[in-house]
């Protein structure tokens, strides 16, 4: 069935729910205005809030106006606000008894929020078909699941990519990395570039602080970032990660220890890559497009090194309901429409990441401008079909071990340490974070 078909069902459903929520009269929870809340004979408002810049407001904003143009009675209550201070606000109104019917997610913190019995568990929508999935990946389903429940769903998705420079491969006349390259490859790769440039430019940045990469690299080794409210893995398999990124910088495949702590900020701007510094960046394939930003030179994208099931697709943030919401199944109806309906795919666009739903996604595609979006998202289809199953979204106490592993890298390239050494404090550091997360 095409994404537009689907609609039309999808349009008859939401005509239903709305008309249920008007007869029963809810009344309209989170921050919305009680002027606006719903009687027996009023509109129905749901209060959303999510995190982003001016851009992402209007498209968001655009996309929430063909609903309500669609369901007459329908009205929202929009807050939005950048990233800094988005979770202390958020949790403050969970503490509060008063979070928005609707709102933005990421995974650093929605195992907290389900374990803490915020968010609204979708499984029944799901299972009934009110909810519809079906056109995800498998793996961008499962990332949205806690203890075998549905309780957000992805708003987009994208997926680790080491993004390379095209431009300067091509003077050098050395062949593209590959999907599925190894690391040790991609070492020697690496060095022969460095060497070819004179050391003016290193083949390879150093990712050995970059959790994304060290999980990739233990789940092709039938391994996990995490067990549970532990580390799922030992010292022993952390000091193996370092002493590889050992053997990079004792081969000059890597930049020095400035460099990588500059790019490990996650700044854009500062990544090696758009700088000149570096043959590669390891970051989100969605990336690509703002990259090729800050520089000239032509970029590409490519998976990270090894086994191409270690990776999955990830949501870049998700949508999530407040469990206490007086109208739920609106709330589910909402989420439907921004994930499924193609007519908020085109508006919605890349903004948030790749369209969740794969049959949006090639709407989607058609419309772009940019031939860096299109790249990344040629390169997340064709990922796709490798894609292994996803792990369980983090515990609490991720966003503390990521920076733990950058402290700890840190030390190792500094030579403040030995990768013995940084692995233990790292993993009796993390699993402290995780036990008090």
């Amino acid at each position: 069935m095409s994404p537009f078909a689907r609609s039309t069902r999808g349009a008859r459903t939401r005509a239903l729910a709305v008309a249920l929520a008007l007869v029963v009269g809810v009344t309209a929870c989170g921050t919305g205005d009680s002027d606006q809340d719903t009687t027996e004979d009023g509109p129905v408002n749901l209060s959303i809030f999510w995190w982003g810049a001016e851009r992402r407001a209007e498209l968001t904003q655009q996309a929430l106006d063909v609903y309500a143009g669609r369901h007459p009675g329908v009205t929202f209550t929009v807050t939005w606000q950048g990233n800094t201070g988005y979770y202390d606000k958020l949790s403050s109104q969970a503490v509060g008894g008063n979070p928005p019917d609707l709102f933005q997610i990421d995974d650093n913190y929605l195992t907290e929020y389900a374990e803490r019995d915020v968010v609204l568990d979708l499984t029944p929508y799901v299972d009934s078909g009110e909810l519809d999935l079906s056109d995800f990946p498998s793996s961008l389903v499962q990332y949205g699941q806690i203890a075998g429940r549905t309780v957000a769903v992805a708003a987009a998705a994208n997926t680790p990519g080491m993004v390379y420079n095209k431009t300067l491969l091509a003077e050098l006349e050395v062949a593209e990395p590959t999907i599925g390259m190894s690391y040790e490859e991609l070492i020697d790769w690496a060095s022969e570039i460095t060497a070819l440039t004179d050391g003016e430019v290193a083949g390879t940045m150093d990712p050995s602080g970059d959790y994304k990469a060290l999980w990739l690299w233990l789940r092709t080794q039938d391994l996990e970032l995490y067990q549970g409210r532990r580390m799922g893995f030992s010292a022993a398999d952390l000091t193996r990660w370092f002493a590889l990124w050992e053997q990079a910088r004792a081969a000059d495949a890597t930049p020095d220890a400035a460099l990588i702590k500059s790019a490990n900020s996650g700044d854009v701007t500062q990544q090696l890559v758009a700088t000149g510094d570096a043959a590669t960046s390891f970051m989100w394939s969605n990336q690509l497009a703002e990259l090729q930003k800050h520089t000239s030179d032509d970029l590409g994208v490519v998976s990270y090194p090894g086994d191409p099931k270690g990776q999955w697709a990830r949501a870049s943030m998700y949508w999530a309901g407040y469990r206490g919401t007086r109208h739920p199944e609106l709330v589910v109806d909402v989420i439907d429409f921004l994930v499924n309906d193609p007519q908020a795919g085109r508006i919605l666009g890349t903004e948030r990441g790749l369209s969740s739903n794969l049959k949006v996604r090639q709407a989607v595609q058609a419309t772009l401008a940019d031939e860096k979006m299109k790249d990344s998202l040629a390169f997340e289809q064709q990922m796709a079909e490798r894609f292994g199953p996803a792990p369980v979204p983090p515990p609490p106490g991720h966003t503390k071990v990521r920076a733990l592993l950058i402290t700890a890298a840190e030390s190792v390239q500094g030579g403040d340490a030995t990768g013995q050494e940084a692995a233990g404090e790292f993993i009796r550091a993390a699993n402290a974070a995780l036990t008090n997360g």
